[in-house]
């Protein structure tokens, strides 16, 4: 079969731009594999993964896997790599590989939404990705590495402490975003002075009245307190 490698235990199917997983992968290599690698294609079902139940590496990084993802039971399973896909909803996602993957210890979810850093938003920090460790680790306390970094006592300890309230939110569309333009950008000004052909003044009045002794502030006097 075009694409196909197998070394031993080890399967590849990488980049063929399949949708599913093909009938036939499961068919010739399931009953053997123990090392499996998806990734670069255009997953977004596991359906006929259950033709693996042997595994213990899964490599599915870079397909379209989302919030609708599902596993079957995969008991030996202990390393699992999702790296750049479509999940937003870690929560979901963490009851799910708790129930069917019980022996996982390697986990990696770089890339998607449901990971808060920087290769997914610029918007997020450390201190996002610190909360997010910490909630992983209070669903998964066995594992060892999380996105390619070690579990760290310090972590597993604060995890067991504080996991539970480190729940990372679904992010939601906004309403306001939605409706608003993509080209439209922030700007302070009044509306009315935001059109490059329009040279109107706008006029507005200030609350705030400087009372100082400087006469920097001179400007800001009005003309009754003169």
């Amino acid at each position: 079969m075009a694409g196909l490698v197998v070394s031993g235990a080890q399967v590849s199917y990488i980049g063929q731009d399949c949708r599913e997983i093909p009938e036939h992968l499961g068919r010739d290599c399931g009953h053997f594999a123990k090392r499996l690698d998806l990734s670069f294609n255009l997953l977004r079902s596991l359906e006929g993964l259950s033709a693996f139940g042997s595994l213990e590496e899964l490599i599915l990084d870079n397909n379209l896997l989302g919030d609708d993802l599902v596993l079957p039971g995969l008991p030996r399973l202990h390393t699992l790599t999702l790296n750049k896909n479509q999940i937003t909803d870690l929560e979901c996602l963490l009851d799910h590989l708790a129930e069917v993957t019980p022996a996982l210890e390697y986990l990696s979810l770089l890339g998607n939404v449901a990971c808060p850093n920087e290769l997914v938003s610029l918007e997020k920090d450390e201190e996002d990705y610190k909360r997010y460790r910490c909630f992983v680790l209070h669903k998964l306390p066995n594992l060892k590495f999380l996105d390619a970094r070690k579990v760290t006592k310090q972590e597993r300890e604060e995890a067991l402490v504080r996991g539970a309230f480190m729940k990372v939110v679904k992010p939601k569309a906004s309403s306001d975003s939605v409706a608003a333009s993509p080209k439209s950008r922030y700007t302070p000004l009044p509306s009315a002075s935001r059109e490059l052909t329009s040279h109107r003044g706008i006029l507005g009045k200030c609350r705030y009245v400087y009372y100082g002794k400087n006469s920097e502030g001179n400007r800001f006097i009005r003309d009754d307190q003169l």
